[in-house]
């Protein structure tokens, strides 16, 4: 079918489609699906964007209030969002009767009720698998750059602290040959034991569900992930954030880990207790952590930029030109697909 045949097919679809129930909502008259975007996305993104719907955009890239974000999307078929669009029930009960699709820039949905999308009977699709290797990226980033003190290296050269070579100046944690452990090995914590064990690493890891011998590939699986945590050098959260790993590295299980070993975060802000693990940094409990996401970010626990043994990044885990192109595109893959009647490749409900 061609290009032509298949825009075709498809405003014929979207024409045919029953009238919503909604008196605010303001026909397209284009004959495309009417599109809310809450966020500015890439150039090749907004291209696709532009020219298949009839799109309400955010040129200035500002974050809209929920009663802007209700306004605005009066009329729209479906909704591209972002994580920093929180959309627990009450907002998903508010959206306006036509909006029958949602589509987040993420891999994780958390910001999103789920269950009462589903009730309301609006699809929501996200991004998986596009950003693995970026997120793994960063993963191993964040590992090295809090075991080499990077940042405090770096903040000595950079103010012009740095007089002399010192034999037991900047000294960090050796990295090659020590023991791993993973919690959450999804794509992504598989992309990190990939880059890991080409630093001789031991891998252990705890996951729902054990994986197949040929996507474990010798790493040890712990049912139970206290059970692990005395084997971590080194732990990497790349979990999803649930009930269960809500605030996981608390105080308690901090206690759990080998004396000076080293914690990364690249999932969700809140699998760990910030106030436990800054206390494990200033005590020196936890050598080092290297963070990119934060509870509450932007607006995280600023206690953190004082301590040389936090190696910190802005949530850049899928920060590639590839990458987010490769997320708005399965964005507006997912909503192409709704609106063809056909399932999203990326569903969550």
């Amino acid at each position: 079918m061609t290009r032509f045949q298949h825009d075709k097919r498809r405003a014929a679809f979207v024409l045919k489609r029953p009238p919503r129930h909604d008196s605010r909502k303001e026909p397209s008259v284009s004959g495309k699906p009417k599109l809310l975007v809450t966020r500015l996305t890439p150039p090749n993104v907004e291209a696709r964007i532009a020219r298949d719907y009839d799109a309400v955009t955010n040129p200035d890239d500002v974050i809209w209030s929920t009663a802007e974000l209700l306004k605005k999307a009066e009329g729209c078929d479906a909704i591209l969002c972002s994580p920093t669009e929180p959309m627990p029930a009450d907002v998903i009960d508010r959206l306006p009767d036509s909006v029958k699709a949602l589509a987040t820039f993420s891999v994780g949905y958390d910001q999103i009720d789920i269950p009462a999308a589903t009730k309301r009977g609006i699809k929501v699709g996200n991004t998986p698998e596009v950003l693995d290797n970026a997120t793994a990226d960063i993963a191993m980033l964040c590992l090295l750059g809090a075991a080499r003190m990077a940042h405090n290296a770096t903040t000595v050269l950079r103010t012009g602290q740095w007089k002399r070579w010192e034999p037991t100046g900047l000294l960090g944690v050796h990295v090659t040959g020590k023991r791993l452990g993973i919690m959450g090995m999804g794509r992504i914590g598989r992309a990190l034991a990939k880059r890991a064990r080409g630093f001789d690493m031991e891998i252990h890891y705890h996951n729902r569900n054990r994986l197949d011998p040929d996507l474990e590939q010798g790493a040890v699986y712990h049912a139970d992930p206290e059970e692990m945590l005395p084997q971590c050098d080194f732990i990497s959260f790349n979990c999803p954030l649930t009930d269960q790993t809500r605030h996981f590295l608390n105080a308690a299980r901090i206690e759990m880990l080998p004396q000076g070993a080293v914690m990364v975060n690249t999932a969700r802000g809140p699998v760990v207790d910030d106030n436990a693990v800054i206390a494990a940094l200033k005590s020196g409990r936890i050598a080092a952590a290297g963070l990119d996401v934060f509870e509450d970010e932007p607006n995280f626990n600023r206690a953190y930029l004082d301590l040389p043994n936090a190696f910190l990044l802005p949530h850049i885990g899928s920060a590639t030109v590839e990458t987010r192109d490769a997320m708005g595109n399965l964005c507006l893959d997912n909503l192409d697909a709704f609106f063809a009647g056909k399932p999203m490749p990326a569903p969550v409900n």
